[in-house]
């Protein structure tokens, strides 16, 4: 089992989303201290009093597709909070809903630097750490994407694939090591924080927010290998794995409306 209380959690896109949430809840679990990353500015009063604990939040404004700007920003965190315990790599893009070829090679770099790049260059920085004391946890948050290719985000898609590939040879290489660090890396469907908006579902709900972080935050807890989010998307994976390609695109990309999910797709509106 991994403790929360009295432990350090960094989250990296911490300012919103589950992201926000998941730091709320590690504080309510009496985290010793909650580092947030994000790219936009926060307030950390403002989040620390979500959990009635103002003093217990530091926020940094940290461009993770940025190796350089990551390392001195850990190096920040080490002196001012103290060691990371519990990575949480929650940082993530969507640039659009358009086909690969009208993609441009700007979204295509930054899309997979901030959506697999980052992951690896921040466990990089702190996972030694964690190595040689012999405790931590990391927990990669990918996206059932990675595990089903969808038409309309094929980079989005291939970050994620990315994010899961890594997270879990990395967590296999702890094991092997016998190391007491923890991996534990999450795929969950579209939730609704409005990085999705317009997104339509036919055959899953959208997950709400709350729920969906709460379960994260217990996978961390019970040092879960992999958490797939909702546990019937699992259903979809077997029939892929056992259907022939044409018959799975019929049934699931057509039928079920798997291919047309991101035709509506607008995102977050600033």
């Amino acid at each position: 089992m991994t403790k929360i209380k009295d432990r350090c959690v960094l989250v990296t896109g911490g300012a919103s989303g589950i992201g926000r949430i998941m730091g709320r809840m590690a504080l309510e679990r009496g985290a010793r201290h909650l580092v947030v990353w994000d790219i936009n500015d926060m307030d950390a009063e403002a989040l620390g009093a979500e959990a009635g604990r103002t003093s217990a939040v530091t926020c940094y404004k940290v461009d993770v597709s940025d190796s350089a700007a990551v390392a001195e920003a850990y190096g920040r965190v080490k002196r001012e909070c103290g060691d990371v315990d519990i990575l949480i790599n929650c940082a993530g893009i969507v640039t659009g809903n358009k086909t690969f070829d009208r993609m441009s090679q700007r979204e295509i770099d930054r899309t997979m630097s901030i959506n697999a790049t980052a992951p690896m260059t921040i466990a990089l920085q702190m996972l030694p750490d964690m190595i040689a004391r012999d405790c931590g946890h990391v927990c990669n948050i990918a996206s059932a994407a990675g595990m089903i290719s969808n038409p309309r985000m094929s980079v989005y898609v291939a970050s994620k694939w990315a994010v899961i590939g890594w997270s879990d040879s990395v967590r296999i290489e702890l094991q092997q090591a016998r190391s007491n660090v923890h991996v534990t890396t999450v795929a969950p469907y579209y939730i609704n924080t409005g990085m999705f908006e317009g997104v339509h579902s036919r055959i899953l709900p959208i997950l709400k927010p709350e729920p969906t972080a709460r379960r994260i935050i217990r996978a961390i807890e019970r040092n879960t290998d992999f958490c797939g989010i909702p546990l019937g998307f699992h259903l979809i994976r077997f029939f892929q794995g056992l259907l022939p390609v044409s018959w799975f695109d019929t049934i699931f990309g057509h039928w079920c409306g798997i291919f047309s999910a991101m035709d509506g797709f607008t995102g977050r509106r600033k």
